[in-house]
């Protein structure tokens, strides 16, 4: 993002106060401003296409249909904004599934709140941003699928 621009976000989660908490954390990054919620995949596209966001945070599961088909449809929708998944899923068969789907950036729920903003920024700079917990992971399951233990 060029110096000076504020990141716009539109945070997309089933669960009000999960959103409401999102925006609070988010709203002390003077260089974020959250745009918009959703609670639904189809409240995301509508929210997504009316405020352009730079970054969708979106939580995994979400009511009407599946998330992983919902990103390439909002990548093509709103091609300039990014999608940062935000979920209870710690696991690298999700982060494969997210990342394939044209998720920038995936962030566990239990993660810090610094996580979450540096993958929002990454996300807005075009950059991938994965989890240390799930990057280690995923490390892990590509050296045991090469033989080493």
């Amino acid at each position: 993002m060029p110096a000076g621009k504020s990141v716009r976000i539109v945070l997309a989660d089933d669960h009000q106060v999960v959103r409401r908490g999102l925006q609070l954390v988010l709203d002390l990054e003077p260089d974020f401003t959250v745009v918009g919620q959703a609670s639904d995949i189809a409240s995301a596209r509508t929210m997504v296409r009316a405020h352009e966001p730079d970054v969708l945070v979106l939580d995994l599961h979400m009511p009407g249909g599946s998330v992983f088909e919902a990103i390439p449809t909002l990548r093509v929708e709103s091609p300039n904004t990014q999608i940062v998944v935000l979920t209870m899923e710690a696991n690298a068969a999700s982060v494969r599934a997210a990342r394939s789907a044209g998720a920038l950036g995936y962030v566990i729920k239990e993660a810090a709140e610094s996580d979450l903003a540096d993958a929002v920024r990454q996300a807005a700079a075009g950059e991938t941003y994965l989890n240390r917990r799930m990057a280690s992971e995923l490390a892990v399951q590509l050296m045991q699928a090469d033989g080493y233990d």
